[in-house]
């Protein structure tokens, strides 16, 4: 990332991003630094995440419960002290699948607003899947060729198809981790993420997969053969592992593989989803950035800094 500033020493500042996804809550604090070369330095301060697990209430009864509620207005009044601490001076909340599904959403934004003094912003599944988009092209500038960057969460799929540094689509799917386990995906997401898939792979030939998430993160983490210089596995290792994982229960891969609990039961439909995408499109490695949607909030506020917007009356 190139700024320019017009005169005197470029002060640090310090942002945060609240990803608010169907399975956990993320905080993440970053202090960024524009140096006289022209270019960033980033520093992360915090990464703290928690397990809220608000899409098994919403994918199951359309609804957040009472319950959850509570817990999120303390985790954000919670996260709002952390950034007090750090000297937060900007900050972007967002809430994605889970959120943009409960009945009761609004009223529940406009409670934690009140009681924790933190505004949320529902969004899109398209600004979502541009928000991991943007990220990733920063940190994966120098590849050419074409990739489709995959972004599995808990009640979603985001997928962005880049070939030659230029994003020709971004799709949002309903197909996640928490909502496979709760038997609520409809045949006609698969079939669409099915037929874009074909299509991509029809026109476009060699593309290649750069994952992102929670669970390719750890899914590469746990793979015994892997490429460290450039952060790849094969798909065939995906796939061995998967195997593995499929038969045991939630406690036996939480002991064997030492996973908490609530990345045990996720992590296999997620697997799933990238093993499919792979297979429609013949990929055999993929590329595990760790990177996601907080990032993507940072860089965009960043990038609002830097190139401020005017509005006229």
């Amino acid at each position: 990332m190139h700024i320019r500033t017009k005169k005197g020493k470029a002060k640090a500042k310090t942002y945060a991003a609240i990803d608010i996804g169907s399975n956990a809550a993320r905080l993440l604090i970053k202090q960024m630094k524009p140096l006289d070369d022209g270019t960033v330095k980033s520093a992360k301060l915090m990464l703290l995440r928690v397990p809220l697990r608000l899409g098994f209430d919403v994918f199951s009864s359309g609804k957040i419960s009472p319950k959850k509620e509570r817990n999120m207005i303390r985790l954000m009044k919670c996260y709002q002290n952390l950034m007090k601490i750090f000297d937060v001076e900007t900050y972007r909340a967002c809430a994605t699948s889970a959120m943009r599904d409960t009945k009761n959403g609004p009223e529940i934004i406009k409670r934690i607003e009140k009681s924790a003094g933190i505004k949320i912003e529902i969004i899109d599944g398209q600004e979502e899947a541009q928000m991991v988009y943007n990220n990733h092209v920063e940190c994966l500038g120098d590849r050419d060729g074409n990739y489709v960057y995959v972004d599995v969460g808990g009640g979603s799929t985001e997928v962005n198809f880049l070939a030659n540094g230029k994003l020709l689509f971004s799709r949002s799917y309903n197909i996640g981790t928490v909502r496979t386990l709760c038997g609520v995906v409809k045949p006609e997401e698969w079939q669409r993420l099915k037929s874009d898939m074909a299509e991509l792979a029809k026109v476009h030939a060699g593309v290649g997969i750069i994952g992102s998430g929670g669970n390719i993160n750890k899914l590469y983490r746990l793979a015994p053969e892997k490429n460290k210089q450039n952060l790849s596995f094969k798909v065939s290792t995906l796939r061995a592992l998967y195997d593995e994982l499929l038969p045991l229960s939630v406690e036996e891969r939480m002991e064997r593989f030492s996973l908490k609990s609530d990345r045990a039961d996720v992590i296999v439909p997620a697997a799933e989803i990238f093993l499919a995408i792979a297979g429609l499109l013949g990929v055999e490695d993929i590329y595990v950035p760790v990177i996601g949607l907080a990032d993507g909030i940072i860089d965009a506020l960043y990038e609002d800094d830097c190139h401020p917007v005017f509005h006229s009356a």
